[in-house]
């Protein structure tokens, strides 16, 4: 509870945790793969995926890898893969630490590629049976 002192009287209010106040919508499975696909569609994001695969790193780590951008530009690239959740930030006093969220890629190849994949290795296994006269 939080305490509010006054000359004449106290009055006593509740604490109320801000992430109560914010609703969180489920966001549908189509615009969640569309984000990923916007984050992906750029070649300045997908090095920063590269970077933070090696190991997390820390927003000023990221900025000085990209001499010809300034720390806004890459803030703002750190923002689309943020929402998009390729990124997972962790605040360390004054140090923003960033780091890789695989997941999404992979439900993005578990939904997209692997049935291509799958299907490109039985046509390759097919073609092998066939030429090898099985």
């Amino acid at each position: 509870m939080l305490y509010i002192y006054n000359t004449l009287y106290t009055v006593q209010l509740p604490i109320v945790n801000p992430t109560n106040l914010v609703r969180r919508h489920k966001m549908p499975r189509e615009d969640k793969y569309d984000l990923i696909f916007k984050a992906l569609g750029d070649s300045r994001r997908r090095e920063i995926l590269d970077l933070l695969k090696e190991r997390g790193r820390t927003t000023g780590e990221l900025v000085e890898h990209f001499k010809r951008l300034d720390r806004c530009t890459v803030m703002q690239h750190l923002s689309v893969l943020e929402k998009a959740e390729l990124v997972i930030v962790k605040r360390e006093g004054r140090l923003r630490w960033n780091y890789i969220n695989p997941l999404p890629i992979k439900e993005l190849h578990d939904r997209w590629i692997g049935d291509y994949a799958n299907s490109a290795i039985d046509l390759l296994t097919r073609m092998k049976r066939e030429i090898e006269g099985y």
